[in-house]
């Protein structure tokens, strides 16, 4: 197959091979580490949480990084990014360290909330790092398999980190494992943290032309080139396209995890036994996760054979097909194969959407139109999930909301599909062909 043949040249590349294992490393730690703070703030035997407290949560953590991420840009192109990976990894060590210390007193509240936001708030130097050097150990014919892989792969791991996490707090001793597996997940950082060092510390860049400017001055060029990339996109309108529907699918995929969270939590479980609720979540993000990765090897099949944007809508009628059914049958079985149908349906769409930014955006906007991008996606998951506050019972069944769902994705697709037919510019072609700006050597 030709995948395969591709996929082996992009893995005898060394250094690509180095900057790889940093990011599974860190995310399958994170993985691990998120594990512990959901079994110790949503599936403690005292705590029988709603889809407000959901929605509270995810807008307390992902709102701030919505409003910093496209910033932090500004510092990655002034530091080496080899130290930035490094230092990111290690300098986690600190927070999770005193939230391990916190679990084991016993403390919840705004404090663990400001030490939790502080580690995250570090993982999107170091998110934004791994994005950001690709380029420099991947040749550019070979970007956009490498596009399709990193992410796809550094879900995976962090699925996996879920499962031996979950796994691990039936066996560890003690009255709170929560504790130790925070402590496994800071180690997993250090390992991480080392890995880099393997790579020059120049390998990564940034590539400097000139004297940068200061960072007051940086800080202040981003909002403007927010901007600047908002008008850019007017004019790019199969980009703006492709935008509007990882927004929609999102949305929809967002009130999907909220309702999944609850059903394994307050459903398919005693809200007393709290550890086969967390291991049948786990179970269900791992095939999630696996849906992930069919996604990441049929994607670039199928686009070598179809225009991306045909490719979405198919993935857009999958994910209304198995919510319906399966999804709507309520049964443990019926979930995980929506979990998996709807985990290819996301990370095939995001693929695309990906590609289709790249080619139908001129470089000098397509870091700010990215950053408007990594905007979308956390703001609209924050957005399904305040609605799901709303229309989501606290056990998590809801049949009208399946059925909401399943003719959101349906309608998206109709919808994207009769908008492509108007568009001029729609017209990328195959991700194969030697023509696009991605495929150059």
């Amino acid at each position: 197959m030709r995948f395969a043949a591709d996929l082996r040249q992009l893995l005898r590349g060394a250094r690509f091979r180095q900057l790889y294992a940093v990011r599974l490393a860190s995310q399958a730690s994170d993985g691990v580490f998120q594990v512990a703070l959901a079994s110790y703030v949503l599936f403690s035997p005292e705590e029988r949480p709603n889809a407000k407290a959901i929605a509270a949560g995810l807008a307390a953590l992902l709102l701030p990084f919505s409003v910093l991420g496209p910033f932090v840009g500004v510092f990655l192109d002034r530091w080496r990014r080899r130290q930035v990976l490094f230092l990111a990894n290690l300098v986690r060590l600190a927070p999770v360290l005193v939230i391990a210390g916190l679990i084991s007193a016993d403390v919840k509240g705004v404090g663990l909330f400001l030490v939790v936001l502080a580690a995250l708030s570090i993982n999107r130097f170091l998110l934004a790092g791994l994005s950001a050097a690709l380029p420099h150990v991947v040749p550019r014919r070979e970007l956009v398999l490498a596009n399709a892989l990193t992410p796809t792969s550094g879900t995976i791991a962090f699925t996996v980190g879920l499962g031996l996490a979950s796994a691990l707090r039936s066996v560890l001793p003690g009255p709170e494992p929560n504790a130790q597996i925070v402590l496994i997940s800071g180690a997993g950082y250090v390992g991480a943290a080392l890995l880099a060092l393997r790579m020059p510390v120049d390998l990564l860049g940034p590539d400097r032309d000139g004297r940068p400017l200061p960072v007051r001055a940086a800080l202040g060029s981003v909002a403007r080139g927010l901007a600047d990339g908002l008008r850019h996109l007017r004019e790019r309108r199969a980009a703006a396209a492709a935008l509007t529907v990882i927004a929609a699918h999102r949305f929809f995929y967002g009130l999907s995890a909220v309702s999944t969270v609850l059903l394994y939590r307050n459903y398919f479980h005693h809200s007393a036994d709290t550890d086969a609720a967390l291991s049948g979540l786990a179970f269900a993000v791992l095939v999630s996760g696996l849906g992930f990765l069919t996604a990441a090897v049929v994607t670039p099949v199928a686009t070598a054979r179809m225009a991306p944007q045909r490719w979405m809508v198919t993935l857009l009628g999958l994910g209304a097909a198995v919510e319906l059914l399966p999804g709507a049958l309520f049964t443990e079985w019926g979930v995980l194969l929506a979990a998996f149908g709807l985990g290819l349906s996301a990370q095939g769409v995001k693929i695309c959407v990906d590609t289709l930014v790249q080619l139908g955006v001129d470089d000098l906007f397509r870091g700010r139109v990215f950053s408007l991008y990594d905007v979308i996606f956390n703001v609209v998951f924050v957005a399904a999930a305040a609605a799901g506050a709303v229309v989501i019972p606290t056990d998590g069944k809801s049949y009208l909301l399946v059925v909401c769902i399943g003719i959101g994705y349906a309608a998206t697709a109709l919808v994207y599909a009769r908008a492509n037919r108007r568009l001029s510019d729609a017209t990328v072609g195959s991700l194969d062909d030697p023509a696009t700006p991605a495929r150059e050597e």
